[in-house]
C-alpha cells in the first residue's frame, strides 16, 4: 500500500515501541499482553492524533491554507494536538471545544489539555452540549474566509479519510512488528471514539490480509451506532486508498458495555484500570478513553473472550494530559 502519494508532514515519533506488558498479565492470569505505545508519537505528549494529523495538516498545506479549525469536547486530546501541529507549521489554529460533562471545576475547563491548547497559542471558544459543532466550524470558517484567511477545517478526532491514512499506517507498522519478533497476534483492542482510529485500523490490517481482529471498547455510542460509524468511515477509506469493498460490515466490532453514564463521565472501572497499569506497568492511562478501553480489556479477560495462550495487543491512543483535569475521580491517599 503505496501512501506516499498522498499529502503528508512527517513529525511523528514513528514506529511507536510495541512492549510486553509482562505484570499486568500474569496479574490476570494471561493472555500474553501486549501494548502499542501510541502514548509515544511525541507531538505535545503523543497521543493518537498525532498519526492522523500528518497527514491533515500535510492536506492543510498542500491545499495553501494558513489557518486550520476542529472541534472537540473540553478536554479533548485531538484539540491539544491539533494546536501543537498547527505551531509547529505556523498555522492560525481555532478550536471550538463543547461542555460535553458538565464539569465546571477549575481543573477540568483551565487545566491539563486546555492549558497545553493555550501554550500552544490556539484560539479558544466554548459551545454547550448538543451544540452542532459541524455548523459551528463552518460559520466560523466562513467568517475567517470574509476575512481573507484561508481555513481547513479538520473534524472532531481528525475522523474522516485523510485523517484515517495515519491508522492505516498504524496497521501495516504494526503488522511488521509482530512479524520480526514472530509475534502471532489474536486481537488488537482499542478504545474507540469518533471512528478515525479504528477505521483506519481496520482497514489497513484488512488491505495486507493481516487476519488480525479489531474490537474497539466504545467509550461515548451505543453499540450498533459505533459500528455503522466505523464501517461508513472504513468504507470511505477504503476508497481513498484505492481498493473500495475491501471491509466488510463483519471486520468491525465494537464493545460499548464499559461507557458507564456517558461521554468522558468517569467509572469505578476506570479508575481501576489506570492505577492497575501505573502501579504494574508503570504507564499512564487516561480518564476518558484508553482507561475504559483498557477496563474493557481486563474484564473480556476475566470473561475468557481471549485464549489464555494467545498474544493480544492494547493500542494505547494517549491522553494522560486529561488526568490533571480529574484528579478527584481516583480515590487517592492524600
Amino acid at each position: 500500500m503505496h501512501l506516499s502519494r498522498f499529502p503528508r508532514q512527517r513529525f511523528a515519533h514513528l514506529p511507536t515501541p510495541l512492549e510486553p506488558m509482562e505484570r499486568l498479565s500474569k496479574h490476570l492470569g494471561g493472555p500474553r499482553l501486549w501494548i502499542k505505545r501510541d502514548d509515544c508519537t511525541g507531538l505535545s505528549g503523543g497521543g493518537n492524533k498525532t498519526r492522523k494529523l500528518e497527514f491533515l495538516i500535510g492536506d492543510a498545506l498542500a491545499k495553501g491554507c494558513d489557518t486550520v479549525i476542529t472541534q472537540g469536547a473540553t478536554q479533548s486530546n485531538h484539540a491539544r494536538q491539533t494546536a501543537a501541529a498547527a505551531a509547529r507549521f505556523g498555522l492560525e489554529c481555532h478550536l471550538l471545544l463543547e461542555d460535553r460533562t458538565g464539569f465546571q471545576s477549575p481543573d477540568y475547563t483551565l487545566n491539563g489539555n486546555v492549558l497545553l491548547d493555550r501554550l500552544h497559542g490556539a484560539h479558544l471558544s466554548k459551545r454547550s452540549g448538543g451544540t452542532d459543532m459541524n455548523a459551528e466550524m463552518e460559520t466560523l470558517a466562513a467568517e475567517l474566509r470574509a476575512k481573507g484567511k484561508k481555513p481547513y477545517v479538520i473534524p472532531g478526532g481528525g475522523s474522516n479519510a485523510v485523517g484515517a491514512l495515519g491508522y492505516a499506517n498504524c496497521a501495516f507498522e504494526l503488522v511488521a512488528q509482530a512479524n520480526e519478533r514472530g509475534l502471532k497476534l489474536a486481537h488488537a483492542v482499542h478504545a474507540t471514539g469518533s471512528a478515525g482510529t479504528q477505521a483506519g485500523f481496520v482497514t489497513g490490517l484488512v488491505a495486507i490480509n493481516s487476519g488480525i481482529p479489531v474490537l474497539g471498547i466504545g467509550v461515548r455510542a451505543p453499540k450498533e451506532k459505533q459500528e455503522q460509524a466505523v464501517f461508513a468511515l472504513c468504507e470511505r477509506t477504503a476508497e481513498h486508498l484505492g481498493v473500495p469493498g475491501i471491509v466488510k460490515r463483519e471486520h468491525v466490532a465494537a464493545n460499548c458495555d464499559y461507557v458507564g453514564p456517558g461521554y468522558g463521565l468517569p467509572t469505578e472501572g476506570m479508575a481501576e484500570a489506570v492505577k492497575l497499569l501505573a502501579r504494574l506497568e508503570g504507564i499512564l492511562l487516561d480518564p476518558v478513553y484508553t482507561g475504559k478501553g483498557m477496563h474493557g480489556l481486563i474484564d473480556l479477560v476475566g470473561k475468557g473472550f481471549f485464549a489464555k495462550d494467545s498474544d493480544v495487543v492494547f493500542l494505547h491512543t494517549g491522553g494522560s494530559a486529561g488526568l490533571f483535569a480529574y484528579p478527584d475521580a481516583f480515590d487517592l491517599p492524600s
